[in-house]
């Protein structure tokens, strides 16, 4: 069975900061025709910094398009022509004040691909020392050590929410057992 489809035009709605906006024109495997909304994004990373007591460094932060303050991993988007192993140094950095000592990359995946071609680069820390958190001007943080068997306990609980925190500690807790 033919699954792909045949993009037959496409047109830059949107282009912004952090994603652009395009609809795509395309041809079914069937032989209709559809349009697709697709996000563009330059990637991004991911990072569960765990320190020697076994906590994980987490940032709770104002998330404007869910409207309230969540519990996260680290993480943030790729610069241009930065790596992620650059992009997850980075971003521990400025979020948290932490520079890695071991850094051990997890897995990659797509974090909504029905709509978005944004690829998230989720990343183990740990022999962490601090060196001084370093926000970029708009960013508004506050770190928060939790035990790892906790952030579990919160993810079942509901109060991690967020994908890419839930499958970072995730595989975390089955990389470090």
């Amino acid at each position: 069975m033919k699954l792909e489809e045949k993009t037959i035009s496409s047109q830059m709605i949107h282009k912004g900061k952090v994603v652009n906006l395009r609809v795509d024109s395309v041809e079914l495997p069937n032989g209709n025709f559809s349009t697709r909304e697709v996000v563009e994004h330059s990637g991004a990373v991911a990072v569960v910094p765990v320190t020697s007591s076994g906590e994980v460094i987490m940032v709770r932060q104002y998330r404007h398009p869910v409207g309230k303050i969540l519990l996260e991993i680290p993480a943030g988007k790729l610069d241009p022509g930065e790596s992620p192993d650059e992009c997850v140094k980075r971003e521990l950095l400025e979020e948290t004040g932490m520079v890695a000592g071991r850094l051990k990359k997890l897995f990659s995946c797509y974090s909504s691909p029905g709509f978005s071609d944004e690829i998230l680069h989720i990343y183990l820390a740990d022999e962490l020392y601090y060196q001084g958190q370093q926000l970029d001007e708009d960013e508004f943080v506050q770190v928060k050590k939790v035990p790892l068997k906790e952030a579990v306990t919160k993810i079942c609980s509901g109060e991690i929410e967020d994908a890419k925190s839930i499958a970072g500690i995730l595989a975390a807790v089955n990389n470090l057992c």
